[in-house]
């Protein structure tokens, strides 16, 4: 039998949301952020399937119809959330012989930080509801976010030590027995760890998808920090080095793309937001950057086309996101070809 985690740039059926509502932590900037869901399912669905979650399917539907959204792609699920990071609590998706299981990993809010239990039951509301068709789901014991691995679709998985080995995840495991674990489940052959680099306002222990991505052709993306003055400076020089020794399968080096870093965000009380190029989402024929108003977006889409030149490269403004300390691959989860037929 052969196993692997597909790449984000492979085939996708559909794209999973959950919508932002009242009983969230978006409550008080609310009105902000549904238009960046309005807009991620408006440019997602010219491309492939939008799998929605809403506690009230009614009212989001009138909202995509006032904004003259075709509604004929997008399946809508009757189901409630905590939140909306469908990134950590969606399906994780293998290929068994090339065949889709979808894999329900425990979600624990980020280590025990925030209540999780009714996003760690989504998966397997939309399972029994027949969203991903005849596809198997398999619940694991794992504690294990979908932002905190990159996979190159070749055995080869990249992640952060700060976050996979954080006391509140998988206590019970060490870093051999992780890595082990995610060869049996998601047919990693091996496991990059990344022991620098981090985002202030970061809520999930450095996520890999916060900081460096895998791309196509052996390339990985990541945040560069160029301001000695700024925070994150160290850290993430740091993180520039070791990515510099990493090697591929084959025993090269990387293509290394440096993303831009936006000017510092913060919130209402002076907290700083983790704003970072690095969490954009690859669908099909396209990919969506976050882009905050800064002067470094032009910058970012131009260096992340560089990855992608045959992809449609399209910035979807996620300031509001950042305010919940998370970002536009934070609040989708891909669903590879296959899984819906």
């Amino acid at each position: 039998m052969t196993l692997r985690l597909p790449a984000e740039w492979e085939p996708q059926d559909a794209v999973l949301l959950a919508w932002p509502h009242e009983e969230s932590d978006w409550l008080p900037c609310i009105e902000e952020v549904e238009p960046v869901f309005i807009r991620l399912v408006r440019e997602i669905s010219r491309f492939e399937k939008v799998i929605l979650v809403a506690p009230n399917v009614r009212e989001v539907r009138c909202k995509l119809k006032n904004a003259e959204i075709d509604q004929s792609r997008i399946d809508f699920y009757p189901i409630p959330t905590n939140d909306t990071w469908t990134r950590d609590f969606g399906p994780i998706t293998i290929l068994e012989n090339e065949r889709p299981r979808l894999l329900d990993f425990t979600f624990n809010g980020w280590g025990l930080k925030f209540s999780s239990d009714l996003d760690n039951q989504v998966s397997r509301r939309l399972h029994q509801a027949r969203a991903f068709g005849e596809t198997p789901l398999t619940t694991c014991g794992m504690a294990l976010e979908g932002g905190s691995i990159e996979s190159d679709g070749r055995g080869t998985l990249l992640t952060t030590s700060r976050c996979l080995l954080s006391a509140n995840r998988n206590p019970h495991l060490n870093r051999k027995q992780i890595e082990d674990t995610l060869g049996d489940l998601l047919g990693a052959q091996r496991l990059l760890w990344l022991e620098n680099g981090h985002l202030v306002g970061d809520d999930t222990d450095s996520h890999i998808d916060t900081l460096a991505r895998l791309g196509p052709d052996d390339t990985i993306l990541y945040v560069r920090c160029d301001d000695p003055k700024d925070e994150h400076y160290q850290a993430l020089c740091a993180m520039e080095e070791e990515l510099h020794a990493l090697r591929t399968i084959d025993g090269r080096p990387f293509r290394l793309i440096p993303l831009p870093w936006p000017r510092a965000y913060f919130d209402d009380e002076g907290h700083r937001l983790p704003a970072t190029y690095a969490n954009y989402l690859v669908i099909n024929q396209a990919v969506l950057v976050p882009t905050y108003g800064d002067l470094k977006d032009a910058h970012a889409l131009s260096a992340i086309g560089k990855a992608f030149p045959e992809r449609a490269v399209i910035g979807i403004h996620c300031l509001p996101l950042i305010r919940q300390h998370g970002s536009l691959h934070c609040v989708t989860m891909q669903l590879p070809e296959g899984v819906l037929t």
